[in-house]
């Protein structure tokens, strides 16, 4: 459905999945540039940079890690952008075209747990937040579980904003995610270069350089928690980009909108770390970041932490209620977003009040996820090789009527490269939380590229390369109706 008139800060985004006709398509990647460096302003690449320095990198190591991760992961979230402005849909509604409106249903629910599950570590993580600026401006416990209270109302707030932002949809993210960049990346960068003043330079950079094993695992480690839990919603937000914009500009803007911030709050995560291990193991990162930090200069970094966590939740939130209606769940794309939501609170309030652990099941977390996500890419890829256009109607007709029924609704060759990619993949996984708490080890985990965290490379080129082998590329010749 067209959207409603009125300004930008009044209407409501009406349409759901279905696509976006290309006479309304009016977007351009600049655009694009501010939604990825927002929503990457977060506090939870502190976590990521303490894994590097205890992996045992250098500065230098941990810092090139950083870069290579967040901009080569975020590349594979702007490829998948030029899947939106092909079809002008959301990239998991696209992928019924690949694997059948049927068999896309295991990948649109590993997205949606992914998303549900990131939203609810930024909602918890937001929390904390809030408490921890309570703690200094009003002298309040800055433990969750001390305070249920206020804990409670500190997730209602961040859930409340993000409704707000996530309800009214596409145009209004556009602009906030813009203008949050300008405002709370200024905060960002005021910490940043007070840190930088604090360190000692001279014993911090001449540190032993880290194993190659170790920089591997950590430029895996740091692509697996940024832009792979990132990809699959690139067309989400590129679906109203005009037909004529270039690809190459697609992938620019997401690698540098994204890899800008990451590399930076990652690079705190770097510095604050090597001056206080504390903050590697922390079940509440902020709080001890925050301790870390005078006063001053903890105001300004736990507003932009808020924010930055915000800005995440606002696109994730809204890129879920497009997964879930994807998913089959037929209402509108607002009351997607409420399901959505409801969900994410209820598992923060268990996190901040119930759970005692933040750092390792959060890790474990984006390890797990990144396999099944890495393979779903793989195939979307693959299958971007030739496909330049998508069925508008297909994608919508769940009936044996759709040009993407297939097989009783499922397309084998990518449904059976998906799955075979998956369990590949998992065989060399560890799903470890702590040191002495292992939910499984593959058969292959001692591998160089188990230890090496490479499962998530594995599952993406194989799933790509038997999706090809198995005659996938062929079946994108299609009659495509306009």
């Amino acid at each position: 459905m067209p959207t409603k008139s009125g300004g930008i800060l009044s209407r409501v985004e009406q349409r759901g999945i279905e696509p976006v006709p290309r006479d309304q398509r009016n977007g351009n990647p600049a655009q694009l540039f501010w939604v990825w460096f927002a929503a990457n302003i977060s506090i939870l690449g502190i976590p990521l940079g303490a894994t590097l320095v205890a992996l045992g990198l250098n500065v230098w190591q941990a810092l090139l890690a950083a870069i290579l991760g967040s901009f080569g992961s975020f590349a594979l979230v702007g490829l998948i952008s030029v899947a939106g402005k092909h079809g002008g849909a959301p990239s998991l509604t696209l992928s019924r075209a690949i694997f059948g409106v049927r068999g896309n249903i295991g990948p649109t629910l590993v997205a949606l747990l992914s998303r549900l599950g990131w939203e609810t570590v930024n909602t918890m993580t937001g929390a904390f937040a809030l408490l921890s600026l309570s703690a200094i401006i009003f002298g309040t416990p800055a433990e969750a579980k001390k305070i249920p209270v206020l804990t409670f109302f500190c997730i209602v707030i961040f859930v409340a904003l993000t409704v707000i932002v996530s309800v009214a949809g596409h145009a209004f993210i556009l602009t906030v995610q813009k203008w949050a960049t300008y405002i709370f990346g200024a905060l960002t960068l005021i910490v940043a270069i007070y840190l930088s003043t604090t360190v000692n330079w001279a014993s911090f950079i001449s540190n032993k350089p880290g194993s190659l094993s170790a920089f591997l695992i950590a430029i895996g480690t740091i692509a697996a928690g940024t832009g792979i839990g990132w990809v699959n919603s690139g067309a989400d937000m590129a679906r109203y980009q005009k037909t004529s914009v270039s690809s190459h500009s697609l992938i620019l803007v997401a690698a540098t909108g994204a890899g800008i911030p990451l590399t930076i709050i990652i690079g705190l995560g770097i510095i604050l770390t090597a001056g206080n291990s504390s903050i590697a193991t922390a079940s509440d990162p902020v709080a001890a970041v925050r301790m870390a930090l005078p006063a001053w200069v903890s105001i300004p970094y736990l507003i932009a932490a808020f924010a930055g966590l915000l800005m995440s939740n606002n696109l994730s939130v809204y890129s879920a209620g497009l997964t879930t209606i994807t998913l089959g769940f037929r209402i509108p794309r607002v009351y997607a977003v409420i399901l959505d939501v409801v969900v994410t609170t209820s598992g923060a309030l268990y996190f901040t009040l119930g759970s005692s652990g933040f750092y390792g099941p959060f890790v474990t977390f984006i390890s797990l996820l990144a396999v099944p996500l890495s393979a779903w890419t793989g195939i979307f890829l693959t299958d971007m090789i030739r496909r330049k256009q998508y069925d508008p109607d297909g994608l919508l007709d769940l009936t044996p009527t759709s040009s993407y029924w297939y097989w009783h609704g499922i397309n084998l060759p990518a449904f059976i490269s998906w799955l075979a990619a998956i369990i590949v993949g998992f065989l060399f996984v560890t799903a470890q939380v702590s040191k002495n708490e292992i939910w499984f080890s593959g058969p292959l985990a001692s591998t160089t590229i188990g230890k090496n965290g490479l499962a998530w490379i594995v599952s993406l080129l194989l799933s790509g390369i038997l999706y090809a082998a198995l005659g996938g590329l062929k079946q994108t010749s299609q009659t495509i109706k306009d």
